[in-house]
């Protein structure tokens, strides 16, 4: 049975508030097992009997909206695909500080002529990388001073997105792999 890193967009920042107890067992309740949070900010590990990933995300977009009345996001990645980015990062492997690297999980990958079109320039010194259904960044000055937020790439890309600092990445491929 495959497990899954749920990602869920913006979920305890703004005033939407959703309490991670009750969202395992939200999971659990949805027929999923072993699931497990990580952080307050909406991560959720768990195992389906589902090979669907598109299913399982409807099957807790759903699910959140109908205990919760919340429209939330939910971005889904496989231990292999999460192992696989932690290779991928074209900024890990510069050396660049892993307190500046985030990773932007999109629930699609964007047209290409798109992603071709976003111009990273505009935004020096930060610097990102469009690579299939992820961004890769990398904010010199921290993500708190970047301009390169979700609502930016969901924009200008015509996608939907949350992101993650590379700590938490890290540590969702240590949840993922537990399984």
């Amino acid at each position: 049975m495959p497990t899954y890193a749920a990602l869920l967009r913006a979920v305890n920042v703004g005033g939407r508030s959703l309490a991670m107890a009750e969202l395992r067992a939200l999971c659990a309740d949805l027929g999923f097992t072993d699931v497990q949070s990580y952080v307050q900010s909406g991560n959720i590990v768990l195992t389906s009997g589902s090979r669907s990933e598109r299913g399982v995300q409807r099957t807790i977009e759903d699910g959140i909206a109908e205990r919760f009345g919340l429209d939330v996001p939910v971005m889904l990645r496989s231990h292999g695909e999460l192992t696989g980015l932690l290779k991928a990062n074209p900024y890990a492997a510069t050396g660049a500080d892993p307190a500046r690297l985030l990773v932007m999980f999109l629930d699609a990958a964007p047209k290409p002529a798109t992603a071709r079109g976003v111009d990273g320039e505009q935004h020096a010194p930060d610097l990102f990388t469009v690579a299939g259904r992820e961004i890769y960044l990398y904010c010199p000055n921290g993500y708190g001073r970047s301009k390169l937020t979700n609502s930016f790439f969901e924009r200008k890309l015509g996608v939907r997105c949350t992101g993650r600092n590379w700590r938490t990445v890290g540590k969702l491929v240590e949840l993922t792999a537990s399984r």
